[in-house]
C-alpha cells in the first residue's frame, strides 16, 4: 500500500484538477492496486460470513471526486480510499466491513481505519437496531467484547434516551447512538505489512458476531417495509 499512502499524502496537499490531472496515470496504477485489495478482502469475507459471496470491487469501492454541491470546502477529490463489504453492496443499507485509508487526516475522528457495523441507517431501520438492542442487549454486548481491539464509536449520538424506549436502561448508551459501528486505528506499519490482507481478515472476523446482529435487525426492518 506504499503508492496508495503516498499519493494521497500528496493529493491532500495538492488537491486541484491541475495537479490530478498531471497524475491521472499514477491514480490509475492507485486505483488498480487497490480495486485487486478489495476483491482478496471480499473473498476472504465470504469465507467467514457468506452474505457478501458474490461481490466486485466495483460494488464495494468509490469515487473519488467530492460532491461539492453543498459544501463550503471546494476541494475536487477525496483525500481518502475506502471499500465498504456488505450485503449487496455498499449502497445496501446492510452492516458490512470497511477498510478505510486515509494518511492525511484533517481531524481525529478520520484516519486509517477498520470500521464494522452499520453508518447512518434510516428511521425504520434505525428503530428496528434500537429494538434488538432493547431485546438483545446482552448478546450485543458479548459481539463488541468479542472484537478485541475494537471500540464503539461514539462521535454521532443522542443527549437522551431515545423517545419510545426506556430511561436508564443498562443498555442506554447503545440506545442513544445514530450509528452502530465498532472501530479500530491502524498505522502506516499495519498498511505496510506483506500480510496486510491476512491481517485485515483476521480483525475483521472478530466483528462477524456483531454485524450479524445488526443484519438481522435491518432483515427485520425490511420486512416490515415490504
Amino acid at each position: 500500500m506504499k503508492e496508495v499512502i503516498e499519493f494521497f499524502r500528496e493529493l491532500h496537499d495538492h488537491n486541484t484538477r491541475e495537479w490530478f490531472d498531471a497524475n491521472r496515470a499514477r491514480w490509475k496504477r492507485v486505483q488498480t492496486q487497490f480495486h485487486a485489495f478489495a476483491e482478496g478482502l471480499i473473498d476472504g469475507i465470504a469465507s467467514f460470513d457468506p452474505s457478501v459471496q458474490g461481490l466486485r470491487a466495483k460494488d464495494c469501492t468509490y469515487r473519488i471526486a467530492r460532491d461539492t454541491r453543498f459544501s463550503p470546502d471546494k476541494s475536487p477529490y477525496k483525500t481518502y480510499i475506502g471499500a465498504y463489504v456488505a450485503p449487496h453492496g455498499k449502497k445496501s443499507g446492510y452492516a458490512g466491513y470497511y477498510f478505510h485509508i486515509e494518511p492525511c487526516a484533517d481531524t481525529p475522528v478520520w484516519s486509517s481505519m477498520l470500521t464494522a457495523g452499520l453508518y447512518c441507517p434510516g428511521p425504520v431501520v434505525l428503530r428496528s437496531v434500537r429494538e434488538e438492542i432493547l431485546d438483545n442487549g446482552a448478546e450485543i454486548a458479548a459481539a463488541i467484547r468479542e472484537a478485541t481491539g475494537f471500540t464503539v464509536c461514539e462521535q454521532n449520538k443522542l443527549k437522551r434516551t431515545p423517545a419510545g424506549f426506556p430511561r436508564g436502561s443498562e443498555y442506554d448508551e447503545l440506545l442513544r447512538l445514530k450509528d452502530f459501528c465498532i472501530q479500530q486505528r491502524i498505522t502506516e506499519e499495519f498498511l505496510a505489512a506483506p500480510d496486510l490482507l491476512e491481517r485485515t481478515l483476521a480483525e475483521f472476523r472478530r466483528t462477524k458476531h456483531f454485524v450479524g446482529i445488526l443484519n438481522r435487525a435491518v432483515r427485520f426492518a425490511h420486512e416490515e417495509m415490504m
